[in-house]
């Protein structure tokens, strides 16, 4: 069994100088808070997008979700090269480029909505979500060992919280600027007949939104270039190339049962925030129209926006494997609530797992790569290609069609448990290279 040792290819310098500090990360922290800020709300307008979408198309659960799961497919595609690039790159220019190709997925919604093809949509949205896993690849690992070890798991929350500020904000940008500005987005209780001329009207709704996301994502870009950034001294050198040749990443147990800890959660949390607005304008739940809703979506991301302010806070006295299990068990418990109650209790129910799946994704991230060492970047891209398992939420559309909305929920209250069994015992540390 391999023993602690230091890692070369993790220690951080800043213009290729050595580290003065920890006050010297505070503005390169801020800045990529920016970033877990854009790539939550551009994954949030998808919320509000596809039951837009399924109104415009005529589309089944089903078909929805698969919208989704073209996006998620992205990231088991898009991991693992995004890795290779960073090492060749590094971590900057890979921002850079992350952030580039999503603006260019932007801008070709803008055609795909005036044609529209449902096709061309999912080849947007597949290629903004291809940006933003090279951005997850990037800026995950960098956030958790920029600072001490056993702060790793506060500090990611930190800056997701951000992440989840983006979230949050998403569906009222959405909300307004797609669904208020549509015929379907303004029925009540989400149902109606459209024109074809009414389709082609809501189709082209989403043609300003997505240009403002291009135009600053492209602005964000151009601040990241200029921006000096800490760098890893070792990452991608020879040296570090050999370092990492002596271990091996299937004897870290953490890992080996994160990447599935990952990919099950986000079955979870897609699956919740997809279908939330179709769930909450149902006429035994809410009776709602889906741009009301949407403002009851703004909730749920809130919800988790809050959680992980809080978990950053509580992680420093708690360790992240005991925060983890009882943000589960409380996430297990609402999802039996919402799947076998109606009406107000059924909709805050669904609307408070926002609170408890908040610190799940970065908590899992964390511990999935601690005591990696030279093979976080691997490890890191592999617990980022877990993140396709949010594309089995056409799992959750199908069981929706097949056995009712509502009922469909219970997908996502078993995900809950794997998420307890990995913080009770399958994050536990093996084989350990560095801390981290």
């Amino acid at each position: 069994m391999a023993g602690p040792a230091p890692s070369t290819t993790m220690r951080p310098t800043v213009d290729g100088g050595p580290n003065g500090g920890g006050a010297a990360y505070r503005p390169a922290l801020t800045l990529l808070a920016s970033l877990f800020f854009m790539w939550g709300f551009i994954t949030v307008i998808n919320n509000t997008l596809l039951p837009h979408l399924r109104s415009v198309f005529a589309l089944s659960y089903r078909q929805t979700t698969l919208l989704e799961s073209v996006w998620f497919i992205a990231y088991f595609f898009a991991s693992i090269p995004s890795a290779k690039l960073i090492e060749r790159i590094g971590y900057k220019k890979s921002m850079v480029v992350g952030l580039l190709v999503m603006a260019a997925g932007a801008l070709l919604m803008i055609p795909a909505a005036r044609i529209p093809s449902y096709g061309v949509v999912m080849l947007a949205l597949f290629i903004i979500a291809s940006g933003i896993t090279l951005l997850q690849v990037a800026a995950n690992p960098y956030v958790a060992v920029i600072g001490p070890a056993e702060s790793a798991p506060a500090r990611l929350n930190l800056v997701q919280a951000f992440n989840s500020m983006g979230t949050t904000l998403a569906p009222l940008f959405g909300g307004y600027l797609i669904l208020g500005r549509s015929t379907s987005g303004t029925m009540v209780g989400g149902a109606g007949t459209l024109t074809m001329a009414q389709r082609l009207a809501d189709a082209r709704s989403v043609q300003l939104p997505y240009l403002i996301v291009a135009v600053v994502l492209a602005i964000l870009a151009v601040v990241i270039a200029r921006f000096p950034l800490p760098s890893f001294g070792g990452a991608g050198r020879p040296g570090a190339a050999a370092e990492r040749r002596g271990h091996s990443l299937w004897r870290h147990r953490n890992l080996v049962f994160g990447i599935p800890a990952i990919f099950i959660y986000l079955i979870a949390e897609i699956g919740v925030s997809n279908l939330f607005i179709n769930f909450v304008s149902q006429p035994q739940i809410g009776n709602l129209s889906h741009e009301t809703a949407s403002h009851y979506l703004f909730l749920l991301w809130g919800g988790m926006m809050v959680g992980r302010f809080i978990g950053s806070y509580v992680m420093r006295v708690m360790p992240a494997e005991r925060v983890l299990a009882l943000a589960s068990i409380g996430a297990f418990v609402v999802m039996l609530i919402a799947t076998f109650t109606s009406g107000p209790l059924a909709m805050w129910a669904l609307i408070s797992v926002g609170l408890f799946h908040s610190i799940m994704f970065p908590t899992i991230f964390t511990l999935g790569i601690r005591g990696l060492g030279p093979l976080t970047e691997e490890g890191s891209g592999l617990l980022v290609m877990a993140i396709a398992g949010g594309a089995l939420v056409v799992v959750q559309g199908w069981l929706a069609d097949s056995y009712g909305l509502q009922w469909s929920f219970l997908l996502t209250a078993a995900c809950e448990l794997y998420t307890l069994f990995y913080a009770l015992w399958g994050s536990r540390t093996r084989d350990a290279v560095a801390d981290l």
